[in-house]
């Protein structure tokens, strides 16, 4: 039997609701603080997509450490081990409340990943473990106290809690308060919470005691055997695999969208979901049906693999996400032990969710040159498909097997077919391809599968500015604008250095800045591109870290121009756009200076969010679009593009090279202002 009602006819309702409410508070808070953090530190660290796998390395390796305490301490006997836990909840209280200390903002040219784990450990470890331990070690106690109910039904309530805190973040949480008053009312109700599982705890030991340690025997009359070595590996490896397709999917699609929690939200929510059916009742894991969707969309996500078409492409990985952990945790619940074990049970199933987020969050980065981690996932949930299949359905898994294994191959082929160069770090994949069209060769960077700058190869070419910074778009226009207004030397910097295209519009006596967090890109930048060199301008060292960071740091620069250009592959990191940056910005350039937002995107429509800080700053805002002609002849070195510009000097926009280009962005009154604290994509999605 697998729910609470094989209790005995004795045990009323209202004495499981202890228990019911306490492991529903936990993992509403457990999941809730997961993008409450992410979203204080995110800015901290570029907005880069990877702060969300590596905050998911610590979640999963601290609910792997709540686990093993709960396995450990169930052998000290209900009422040590209720007196030590009280302790540690008394104790997690001086932690609170749970705002991240500036005092841990990286300089520039930190480790990323060391950093931000022991940040969380510092900010909400305490806490979040002992959140982690409250689900196998309150059914232990449930099981104690009422010896012949099966919990693994609470197992069901504790996601459905985690999924609707998931859920209530983008949609009610987020839009509704800033992440101040999101952190103090955390912690309001985690202290309720230590109040709640204290008093159940307390109750349970007076139930033990009453009863003459009817815990032990009723566990000494179970003649259940324990689980094999060979059980035991495979509850791992259902669950890291459930891990592994969790993270890399939300890799893949949050690499060319948006680093933002709602984002990350929607993988996670179905990965709780899946829990959530297969640990209520087997009824919802039908087995044949995920089994038949899972051969067909096993290698359907692998040929996707290179695709663009993110609309079609988040459909096909979000649906294979589900299919698969449905699988994963199906198979966990039919493999499920006796309670008698279910700590140990709980215990390598938090093993293989924290070797999942490792391998994904550090050893891949690690050891892999190119995004090749899906890849491999999907290679390894067919074997694992083939493992657990039997009679005619190994055979089918067998089949499903070869295409999955050709399309992930070519797919990572084809990822690195023709490249000169390809080198990761923390920040992503930086590649560098050239292109030969009519005896003119381009060489092109990518950062996942954008392009971010590129050069024309040739003596005669080598200055000359490509891309998305061509003469129509709205740099071009700004300087050329500018060297009829303005002939005096100029000083320009530039957040985001991609391949130094902007630095060929400097002059001589210009000086020019560049803030970059990636050293990968900068590498790169020295290696294949001469705009640095070759431009006549001064260009300063590299500025390495987050460009806003940097900023912060600095004296006003009285800039001519800023340029924001920090994307990652096509995502946005929105602490780059909100009107503290803006007021940041301002203060370092000229009154009569200019602010360029890179606006070119498929997904994101920022224009209504600088056109709103333009408004409430006295400012004008105006949208250049630049389309050159898509046929492949002369110019195919250049990008279509959508550019902001944003001074306080009106006579700048009049002019003929930008005016005749520009065009106002419409105002959207019902739009908040997108600040630090509170911002919300859901507003701002095209």
């Amino acid at each position: 039997m697998s729910s609470v009602t094989a209790a005995p006819a004795a045990l009323g309702r209202t004495a499981i609701v202890p228990y019911a409410v306490t492991i529903f508070l936990s993992a509403f808070l457990l999941f809730l603080v997961q993008p409450i953090i992410a979203k204080q530190i995110l800015p901290w660290f570029g907005g880069s997509a990877a702060v969300w796998t590596t905050c998911l390395v610590f979640f999963q390796s601290t609910l792997l450490a709540g686990y093993a305490y709960a396995d450990i301490t169930h052998r000290l006997g209900i009422k040590r081990q209720t007196y030590l836990h009280i302790a540690l909840l008394l104790l997690s209280l001086i932690t609170l409340p749970i705002l991240a200390n500036e005092v841990w903002k990286p300089q520039g040219d930190e480790e990323p990943i060391g950093r931000i784990l022991l940040l969380l450990a510092v900010t909400i470890g305490l806490p979040y473990f002992l959140l982690s331990t409250t689900t196998p070690l309150l059914q232990a106690w449930f099981v104690g106290r009422f010896h012949a109910a099966v919990p693994y039904r609470l197992f069901a309530l504790s996601n459905f809690a985690s999924l609707l805190a998931l859920l209530g973040f983008p949609v009610l949480f987020e839009p509704t308060f800033d992440l101040r008053q999101l952190g103090w009312g955390w912690s309001a109700l985690y202290t309720l919470f230590v109040v709640l599982c204290a008093a159940t705890g307390l109750a349970s030991v007076r139930m033990a005691t009453a009863g003459g340690d009817a815990d032990e025997a009723a566990r000494a009359r179970s003649t259940a055997p324990p689980p094999t070595l060979g059980a035991q590996l495979m509850w791992l490896a259902l669950s890291a695999m459930g891990s592994v397709m969790l993270l890399a999917i939300t890799n893949h699609v949050t690499q060319n969208i948006a680093s933002v929690p709602f984002m990350w939200v929607v993988p996670l929510s179905l990965y709780l979901i899946t829990f959530i059916l297969c640990f209520d009742h087997p009824r919802w894991y039908v087995r044949p049906l995920f089994l038949v969707l899972l051969l067909v969309l096993t290698p359907v996500m692998a040929w996707k693999i290179p695709s663009l078409d993110l609309a079609m492409g988040v459909a096909i990985y979000f649906g294979g996400l589900f299919v698969a952990c449905m699988f994963c945790h199906g198979e966990l619940a039919r493999l499920k032990p006796d309670p008698k074990y279910l700590t140990r049970f709980y215990l390598m199933m938090s093993v293989g969710g924290a070797l999942g987020a490792v391998l994904v969050a550090i050893v891949a980065p690690q050891t892999l040159e190119g995004y090749f981690e899906l890849n491999i996932t999907l290679v390894l949930l067919a074997l694992l498909l083939v493992l657990r299949a039997g009679g005619l359905w190994k055979l089918l898994a067998l089949v499903a097997l070869v295409p999955t294994a050709y399309y992930a191959y070519n797919g990572a082929k084809d990822y690195a077919a023709g490249m000169r160069t390809m080198e990761r770090d923390f920040y992503g994949v930086v590649r560098t391809r050239d292109r030969t069209v009519e005896g003119v060769t381009y060489r092109a960077m990518y950062h996942g599968g954008i392009i971010h700058g590129g050069q024309l190869q040739g003596e005669q070419f080598k200055n000359i500015p490509s891309d998305y910074f061509g003469p129509g778009s709205g740099y071009g226009r700004v300087f050329a604008a500018m060297n009829e207004l303005r002939p005096q030397p100029r000083k320009v910097g530039i957040i985001g250095l991609g391949a130094g295209v902007v630095a060929a519009y400097g002059r001589a006596g210009d000086e020019i800045v560049f803030y970059e967090i990636s050293p990968k890109v900068v590498d790169i930048e020295r290696k294949e591109f001469s705009f640095l060199r070759d431009t006549p301008a001064k260009v300063h060292p590299v500025v390495m870290g987050d460009g806003r960071l940097s900023l912060e740091r600095e004296a006003p620069r009285q800039y001519d121009l800023l340029g924001i250009d920090a994307f990652s592959g096509d995502s946005i990191p929105m602490h780059l756009v909100t009107r503290e940056a803006m007021e940041l910005y301002l203060k370092h350039i000229k009154p009569d200076g200019v602010i360029v937002f890179q606006a070119t995107n498929r997904y994101i429509d920022l224009l209504p969010v600088i056109k709103r800080h333009a408004n409430d700053l006295g400012l004008h805002a105006v949208v250049v679009s630049d389309y050159p002609p898509s046929s492949i002849g002369a110019d195919y070195w250049l990008s279509s593009t959508d550019q902001i510009l944003v001074t306080r000097d009106k006579a700048l926009l009049e002019h003929p090279r930008i005016k005749e280009a520009a065009s106002e962005i419409k105002d959207r009154p019902e739009l908040p202002t997108f600040t630090d604290a509170h911002h919300n994509l859901f507003r701002i999605l095209k």
